[in-house]
């Protein structure tokens, strides 16, 4: 079995004037350090990738790497163009990563075996593990149970990211126990642990972090119970995330928060207003407030030497001296 288990960040890139943020990225990073989770994916699809040029990608990826402190940092691998991903492949083999996590090839939506040739060819160039990210609403295609079988049995191809929304193949999967099955769908982390499933990669980590620690260790531990309780403390907040296009809704968590800007760059945009509304709801209900002694770490940031960039990384309708909210 892989290293790859427990509660992993896919992170967020800020953004600040229409430039990458790199100091609110690294504090972002930082804040997270010591929170209990496994590690961090770095470049996907919550980080917006595609909006970033390749210097841009090799910024994002050489701060978290540097801030991430020791942890774990899998980078994010996508694309449509073979002989591209193959050359990043061999650039990203320089680099001290845990992993790859590698989708299907978007909108030109291929052939089950073109999809084998796809990921067991990387697996051969990379000398960093494969994580297979099934995530057929996004990428056009699904990877079938008996490709990801077939895929379980090359040596560097160790775990799954899963999004496919099928309980039959998540559990064959698991019962399979060649790969680690992560889930990547936030609602179905508490299925798919308890059916003997190995963490997460959830965008609500961003808010919920202890929490999200707090069921995986519960579950791991045998005690369903307080792992049920945790779950259902997070549900409200992965309910609301959902509401609007990923990762509007968690940059605006994160900037009401004060640790980043909450603006994404075209095609993306801002969370509504209204999603800022249900959010300053959410963070003020008594026992399901979206923070998280996390947010404790970003106000300190906010209060030394990054105070002028909080000045600016704010959400609409707050203001620098506003309460950051906590848990208790």
């Amino acid at each position: 079995m892989s290293s790859f288990s427990g509660i992993w960040i896919p992170l967020v890139t800020p953004f600040s004037s229409g430039v990458v943020d790199q100091p609110a990225l690294r504090a972002l990073v930082a804040s997270y350090v010591d929170s209990g989770i496994s590690g961090f994916v770095a470049l996907g699809t919550t980080g917006e990738p595609a909006s970033l040029t390749d210097a841009e990608q090799r910024e994002v990826l050489a701060t978290i790497l540097d801030a991430a402190q020791g942890l774990p940092v899998v980078a994010g691998l996508a694309g449509n163009n073979t002989a591209e991903l193959h050359a990043r492949v061999a650039e990203l083999n320089a680099l001290p990563l845990a992993g790859l996590l590698v989708p299907a090839p978007y909108y030109v939506r291929p052939s089950q075996q073109g999809l084998q040739t796809h990921f067991t060819t990387l697996a051969d160039l990379s000398e960093h593990p494969l994580i297979v990210y099934d995530i057929p609403y996004r990428t056009g295609v699904r990877i079938e149970l008996q490709t990801l079988l077939a895929l379980a049995a090359h040596p560097n191809i160790v775990a799954i990211k899963d999004c496919a929304a099928s309980i039959d193949t998540t559990l064959a999967l698991i019962r399979d126990g060649r790969l680690s099955v992560l889930a990547g769908d936030d609602i179905q982390f508490f299925n798919t642990v308890c059916l003997g499933g190995h963490g997460a990669i959830a965008a609500t980590a961003h808010l919920r972090t202890h929490e999200f620690v707090a069921v995986w260790n519960a579950v791991r531990d045998g005690r369903l119970d307080d792992a049920r309780d945790a779950f259902h403390r997070i549900v409200p907040m992965i309910q609301t995330l959902v509401g609007e296009p990923n990762p509007a809704p968690v940059k605006a968590a994160l900037s009401i928060q004060r640790r980043i800007d909450p603006s994404l760059r075209a095609p993306m945009t801002q969370a509504s207003e209204a999603m800022f509304e249900r959010l300053r709801v959410l963070f003020d209900a008594p026992g399901v407030d979206g923070s998280t002694a996390d947010a404790r770490t970003a106000a300190n940031h906010a209060s030394g030497d990054n105070a002028a960039a909080a000045s600016h990384n704010r959400a609409p309708g707050t203001t620098i001296g506003e309460r950051v909210p906590v848990s208790p």
